[in-house]
């Protein structure tokens, strides 16, 4: 069976973050993008957050800037690679999340995590992400981000099975719980191939993401973020059963991902807001 026949993305969802699926405008164009790097140009000097992501799985689809537009912050734009952009299904294991210099928190600051993002680039040319989702295995981690960073993160019970290793298999699965909509969830299944020697330009695009971009009561903010090179290795898609991307007012793809990574992990740092501004 093909891996086509085995990826189903379950259509018509109704969800309170979905938008109008219109053409119009790409957004504020603002100055040129700053180059797509591997490594951070400016790393976090005083860092808020601190935590690791391990066994992650980056599922990644080709979408039409007009369509992805109007779900993004005000100035910022769709950041597109040979004229499109992208819509990312990411699966990861957060581990042991911690504040500033303080260590890591064992239980509560490690749980299974599942996001739907977008690729945006702001009215000052920074690049980053704009997550229309997240839903998380514990639910005080949620609430705190819901309260304090303003993402939409859900409550969604999760099962992980399996390693990011050369050959093996990992799979993940999610179905949400609060705030809702209830019951929307993910399966997904990959088998890790060998290393990347070498990324090329499409893979730093879609995971060489230095900032998040989101809204809050003074506008939009930029959250920047570093973490050491990823460590990057071709994946097969075995199986996907999801209906995340739907409910996220995401562009619902019609087949397999465009490209499937994975990665055993690194570290990373979270910085300070900064209010995004129009350029002079």
């Amino acid at each position: 069976m093909a891996v086509a026949d085995r990826t189903r993305q379950r259509t018509g969802v109704t969800a309170g973050r979905t938008a109008p699926r219109r053409r119009h405008a790409t957004g504020p164009v603002g100055v040129v993008p700053e180059p797509v790097t591997p490594e951070p140009r400016v790393p976090v000097r005083y860092p808020l957050l601190h935590q690791r992501w391990t066994d992650v799985v980056f599922l990644h689809w080709r979408a039409d800037p007009g369509e992805v537009a109007p779900l993004l912050p005000p100035r910022t734009r769709p950041d597109v690679h040979d004229g499109v952009t992208w819509v990312g299904l990411v699966h990861f294991r957060m581990h042991r999340l911690g504040f500033g210099p303080l260590p890591g928190i064992p239980w509560l600051g490690s749980f299974a995590e599942t996001n739907v993002r977008l690729y945006s680039v702001d009215t000052e040319g920074r690049r980053g992400v704009v997550f229309r989702s997240l839903d998380a295995d514990r639910m005080l981690p949620v609430l705190a981000a819901r309260g304090v960073a303003a993402l939409p993160y859900d409550w969604s019970p999760s099962t992980v099975s399996g390693r990011i290793a050369e050959g093996e298999e990992i799979a993940y699965s999610c179905t949400r719980r609060f705030p809702g909509p209830r019951g929307v969830s993910a399966r997904t299944r990959v088998r890790t191939g060998a290393p990347l020697a070498v990324p090329g330009e499409l893979e730093h695009f879609l995971t060489a993401r230095w900032a998040l971009h989101t809204r809050r009561p003074l506008g939009t903010v930029r959250w920047r973020n570093d973490h050491p090179r990823w460590p990057l290795h071709r994946a097969e898609l075995l199986d996907l059963d999801e209906d995340l991307v739907a409910a996220a007012g995401a562009p619902v793809p019609s087949g397999p991902p465009d490209s499937v990574l994975a990665s055993p992990g690194l570290p990373v740092r979270f910085g300070g807001w900064r209010r995004v501004r129009d350029p002079r």
